[in-house]
């Protein structure tokens, strides 16, 4: 049951991917995104009624990557001796379009930067054989990849050798909110909410929850348990993904804390600004970090830094603090340490869920302002001369705008909140304004009826955004 629910969300990559096959012509497709997302579930999926060879590439050298090669065509091509082995990637790759020549076969290569860093010319092998044989071939050929940077920068990029060869690509992202709900059917709707806080969409970390006991139980069994899986997992995909995991993990610690500018996050990791912004670079294309300057605005001195994937969030939040305690066991001291701040981290998610659900009904046709993008503002009043912050802004145009607010408290949302939200939306001189709250635990009668009364503002409750 579990297994299934690795597909729950992923209809339009196998869409794809069955259309593709369908063409029976050569096809050559790249599928990328960071690691757990679900990448090699989908290719089993997809493979599992067809005829194809599957290799994985290991982090080893030139020679023991051919060997895995060699096998896994071998095995596939009945009545050769299993023992067998190619002479080189270029003989073996050969063989195979060779035999595409008279039937469809999908050749998958995962993990294939192990491969190509084993083997420099493997890339200009494929290219050399793609040129070759794509007129007359039926290879369905996929190349997948966990190392973002890499498949972009030498599969996809311009001066790459397979460049232009490829006839689609797929980047493989986590689970949006009410894809990600389907992996807890039983939670109650406000514990949904959490759970996606807690592991956000990521399969691998989904499948961790269970939701037949409580959340409070899932936070104690998935982190504050030393043998957790992901007890230990951003520290191990750190090393996984980069050179020098102890500089990365004091800056995703130093914004988990609070750094959020550039000089902040230097003086806490005590490294030079220049130092510490390749460093960050790094971390935007694993997409553990995000880049915000406020809406509508390219203004680099107010470009902030905060963590975009959810478990990573927590981990560095919650749990970072607590290995000792952890480790000797006293899971019911830590969560009692987390508890408190629960409700404000969820403040972040819900701004996220939201945004979601404006996506959402934008692709439906049901927003009254087509925005081509929505993000955060955050500035000076002119006026009062004070900071001022809007959860949620997108423009159609010059004149059309969208401004939300977002609040994840137990009390219902009053007129006030909304009477705010229309004054700071004063800051912005476009003249035709939506406006839109959302709320966790609904609105007070005189919010909703001053919301009717003004027309344009549409009061959004959290359960709503459970039945789109």
């Amino acid at each position: 049951m579990r297994w299934i629910k690795l597909f729950v969300g992923r209809e339009k990559e196998l869409n794809i991917l069955n259309n593709q096959f369908k063409s029976n012509k050569f096809e050559f497709t790249v599928i990328y995104g960071r690691r757990r997302v679900g990448k090699t579930a989908i290719i089993n999926e997809f493979i599992k009624d067809k005829k194809a060879i599957y290799f994985t590439g290991v982090e080893s050298n030139a020679k023991q990557n051919l060997q895995n090669l060699s096998q896994s065509i071998l095995s596939f091509e009945q009545g050769m001796p299993i023992e067998s082995e190619f002479s080189s990637f270029q003989a073996a790759l050969d063989f195979v379009f060779q035999k595409s020549l008279r039937e469809r076969i999908v050749l998958v290569i995962d993990e294939y930067p192990y491969v190509a860093k084993s083997s420099n010319s493997l890339a200009s092998i494929l290219q050399l054989l793609i040129d070759r044989y794509k007129d007359q071939s039926k290879l369905f050929l996929i190349l997948c990849g966990s190392s973002m940077s890499y498949m972009e920068d030498h599969v996809l990029a311009y001066k790459a050798p397979l460049y232009g060869r490829r006839t689609a690509q797929i980047k493989v992202q986590p689970f949006e909110f009410l894809e990600a709900c389907k992996y807890f059917d039983n939670f109650s709707d406000e514990d949904k909410a959490l759970a996606y806080g807690v592991v956000g969409g990521t399969p691998q970390y989904l499948l961790q929850i269970n939701d037949k006991i409580s959340l409070k139980d899932n936070i104690k069994n998935i982190y504050l348990n030393s043998a957790s899986f992901l007890f230990e997992e951003p520290t191990n995909l750190l090393k996984q993904e980069v050179r020098e995991p102890a500089i990365y993990n004091a800056i995703i610690t130093a914004v988990a804390n609070g750094a959020s500018k550039l000089s902040e996050i230097a003086t806490k990791v005590g490294e030079e600004t220049s130092v510490c912004s390749a460093y960050i670079k790094n971390l935007i294309s694993l997409e553990i970090i995000k880049k915000e300057s406020p809406y509508g605005e390219k203004n680099s001195r107010k470009t902030v830094y905060s963590i975009e994937d959810n478990m990573f969030r927590f981990w560095y939040r919650f749990v970072a603090d607590n290995t000792s305690i952890i480790s000797r066991g006293a899971d019911e001291l830590a969560y009692k340490k987390i508890e408190p701040y629960l409700s404000d981290y969820m403040g972040a998610v819900f701004e996220e869920i939201s945004k979601q659900y404006l996506w959402s009904i934008l692709l439906k046709g049901d927003c009254p302002v087509n925005f081509t993008d929505i993000g955060r503002w955050w500035g000076t009043n002119p006026k009062t001369r004070k900071q001022e912050e809007i959860d949620i802004v997108g423009f159609e145009n010059k004149t059309t705008a969208l401004v939300a607010e977002c609040k994840w408290t137990n009390e219902k949302v009053d007129t006030g909140v909304l009477d705010k939200l229309i004054e700071r939306s004063n800051l912005f001189n476009h003249t035709e304004k939506y406006y839109y709250l959302f709320s966790k635990s609904g609105f007070t009668q005189g919010c909703a009826e001053k919301a009717k009364r003004l027309g344009k503002v549409k009061l959004v409750e959290y359960k709503e955004i459970l039945k789109e």
